[in-house]
């Protein structure tokens, strides 16, 4: 298994599926020929900690001894433990589905605090199957034995991120640095064996080390120092999503103690000549390296001198998830929140229909940076092309589309591209709630498989819309998230707390609106989180236009990304935390909205401004605009059975057509007179969505008036109406 590159994500990201850096890189390398290697750490040192012989060895460490009640509880049952790990972890990898059973009784799975949490959830089970249930009691269960770990053996870890408090804003490599000098921990020893496994039976030139977040950072560190001390002829680099937002000011020279390479922003190109500058070809004096930070005469450089253009989209390959465990990962049910379960629940294919953001204009975003601002969309063809390639290679047929923001134009093109192909997938992705999210606009995503879509509601209040540039309004929201609901999407809102000037009027206001969304049944998911100002977004370059004054203008050798500052409303935005968060919890399970607001918090708050019907007469007020003239018409449906038949009515005889029509779960018919009904057949084959060549309305309206008159008269006539809700979509 020799290859010349070796890349990983270190621990921990995802317990279900793997995050995707990897395999984009390892695609891309696939279209040079270049060999690689690729692991996910994460997943292994998950699966050597929780098995048999890794709780042995766990309930076996002395190093510290239980001090709560709840440690020595589970020590204490450290036996039944053993007994059902190895179980339990098959039955979320979705091998042993008859354990569910089991597991739903109560004498199977030893339980500790964490299940003294399901009295409060009880209710929520009734929606819940067998499987489902059991996933979520399992999760608790894993929950425990993290909590034995976190109090006696290692206080850093977690499932999702490692010693994530040493990445998190991270402006001194101080810290840090002192921890790595330490001895390697429990959780540091187990990841080295599984490391020297690898680096033993690759023998890589090259050790590609991705970040994604602070949560990986000392990972991707012990990983790089432990390879440097007994691999030094190993080049290493790091790159991915904490580099790129997070050491753009990098100064630090002790980090190139651990990594000879340090790249920004997309990876292709600068790997694509890290590899050339190691494998010899090119002399030293003629290297050229693309945004590449490294240590030259003992100082910090930063060479970005090569004239080569970044790689397009369409140029980088297919995403290649091949010698990652595929069947091994984890589906666990952390909470009940409908969107935070798929992030954490079955096995997801990670593609991007466009790099970068359409719009790119949001104030809180790090709009500055290549990953918001390059933009540029992939064709649905090769969209398409990619998705029938994964889903043969992983065997999975489930997407997520990780763009910033999804494109309306480009999704309605891959999910027609993906039903005229005729397949079966499942896909969920990012959005903007803009208005061009129609009705029919969703119906026909739901038709190709869209099953969820999240988007930044942010602060529901217009007046801080138009101060962060989202460029919607609440009412615009309020029908985007309808048309999604109504078509059988579930639709997730990002919402945001404490931006510059929002007052405490604003923040009960916004959560009104909230309240409001989810009762109409528009809104199925939410999750508050509070504003955060960023050194590469618009509040952190010009915060005096928004109100606010940094705390600190000096730079770090290191991390550089969020910004302490002071908002001049002096409003404390940490205490609404856990009233917004309560309240949402118990919105998205369709309960306590005639609760007052001031009940969710212990403090005073005003009165709402919002109108009780704000948000009901918003879907009310719909804007029917004309049909343009450039509309795509398209029809999901069937071929009809036509007969023909005459009619009479008071001596009058006229030939009357009836087409039948069989939708998935039902049949219908429909009639007209015989030559509208003769044309209509023969449209609804040219409009066929698995046709090449779409036509207009104005296509349809020029061909109808070709033999006969009145096209409007016809086209909202109670027939059409009919077809309109099978699946006629003028997009």
């Amino acid at each position: 298994m020799k290859t010349d590159i070796f890349i990983i994500t270190p621990p921990f990201t995802q317990l279900n599926t793997p995050y995707p850096a990897s395999a984009y890189i390892k695609g891309f390398l696939n279209t040079k020929n270049i060999s690689s290697t690729q692991a996910d750490l994460g997943i292994e040192v998950i699966l050597k900690m929780f098995s048999k012989k890794g709780l042995e060895n766990l309930f076996s460490f002395d190093n510290h001894k239980p001090k709560s009640d709840n440690s020595k509880r589970i020590l204490a049952l450290g036996d039944e433990y053993l007994k059902t790990i190895d179980a339990v972890i098959a039955f979320l990898q979705g091998k042993n589905p008859t354990l569910a059973l089991q597991i739903c009784g109560d004498d199977f799975l030893p339980q500790a605090s964490r299940f003294a949490q399901l009295e409060e959830l009880d209710w929520a089970f009734g929606a819940m199957g067998t499987q489902d249930k059991a996933k979520h009691l399992a999760t608790l269960y894993l929950e425990d034995i993290s909590d034995f770990i976190i109090e006696c053996v290692d206080e850093n870890f977690g499932f999702s991120r490692y010693a994530e408090r040493l990445g998190r804003s991270a402006n001194s490599f101080d810290e840090l640095y002192q921890a790595l000098q330490q001895e390697p921990s429990y959780i540091d020893n187990i990841l080295i064996s599984v490391l020297t496994d690898y680096i033993v039976t690759v023998q890589p030139k090259l050790f590609l080390i991705s970040v994604p977040f602070p949560g990986n950072l000392y990972s991707a560190f012990r990983s790089a120092q432990w390879v440097k001390k007994h691999f030094p002829e190993i080049k290493i680099s790091m790159g991915g999503g904490f580099p790129n937002t997070e050491l753009r000011s990098l100064s630090d020279k002790r980090v190139f103690e651990f990594f000879d390479f340090i790249t920004l922003d997309d990876g292709e190109l600068p790997i694509e000549l890290l590899i050339h500058n190691i494998s010899g070809v090119v002399p030293v004096e003629m290297q050229m390296y693309k945004r590449t930070f490294l240590l030259e005469n003992n100082e910090v450089v930063y060479k970005d001198d090569s004239f080569r253009k970044d790689y397009k989209q369409a140029d980088v390959g297919t995403p290649d998830y091949s010698g990652l465990v595929l069947d091994r990962y984890i589906s666990v049910i952390e909470i009940v929140n409908p969107m935070h379960r798929m992030w954490s629940d079955g096995r997801w294919n990670k593609l991007t229909m466009a790099h970068g953001c359409y719009w790119g204009k949001c104030t809180f975003c790090d709009i500055s940076l290549d990953y918001i601002k390059v933009y540029e969309p992939v064709q649905a063809k090769q969209i398409v092309d990619r998705i029938e390639e994964l889903s043969v290679k992983t065997g999975q047929n489930g997407f997520h589309f990780v763009d910033e923001a999804a494109p309306p134009a480009l999704m309605r093109e891959v999910a027609l591209e993906i039903l005229r192909r005729k397949l079966a997938v499942t896909w969920w992705t990012n959005i903007r709630f803009e208005k061009s999210f129609t009705a029919d606009l969703c119906l026909l995503l739901k038709a190709s498989g869209c099953i969820a879509v999240s988007g930044g509601l942010e602060v529901a209040s217009d007046r801080l819309l138009k101060l962060i540039e989202k460029g919607v309004t609440v009412e615009q929201v309020a029908r985007v998230t309808r048309n999604f609901t109504e078509a059988g999407i579930m639709v997730h809102a990002y919402l945001m707390y404490g931006y510059p000037t929002q007052t405490i009027q604003e923040t009960v206001d916004s959560l009104e609106m909230v309240r409001q969304l989810f009762e109409a049944g528009v809104l199925q998911s939410g999750f508050w989180h509070q504003f955060a100002m960023t050194a590469h977004s618009p509040v952190g370059m010009y915060p005096e236009k928004f109100g606010v004054v940094k705390e600190t203008e000096s730079i770090g050798s290191f991390a550089n990304n969020d910004i302490n500052y002071i908002d001049k409303t002096g409003i404390d935005h940490n205490k609404f935390s856990f009233g917004l968060k309560k309240s949402l919890f118990n919105f998205m399970h369709g309960i306590c909205f005639d609760y007052e607001l001031q009940d969710w918090f212990d403090f005073k708050i005003p009165r709402t401004r919002i109108p009780y019907d704000f948000i009901e007469k918003a879907l009310k007020e719909d804007n029917n605009f004309q049909t343009k003239p450039t509309a795509k018409v398209v029809w999901i449906g069937g071929k009809p059975s036509t007969e023909y038949f005459i009619k009479s009515k008071k001596g009058n005889t006229w030939e009357t057509a009836s087409l039948t029509f069989h939708d998935k779960r039902e049949s219908f018919t429909i009639q007209t007179n015989k030559e509208e009904g003769e044309w209509l057949a023969l449209m609804l084959q040219k409009i066929n969505v698995s046709n090449e060549i779409v036509l207009t309305f104005a296509d349809v309206k020029a061909d109808f008036e070709t033999e006969m008159e009145n096209f409007e008269l016809f086209w909202f006539s109670k027939p059409i109406n009919t077809l309109r809700e099978f699946g006629l979509l003028v997009l």
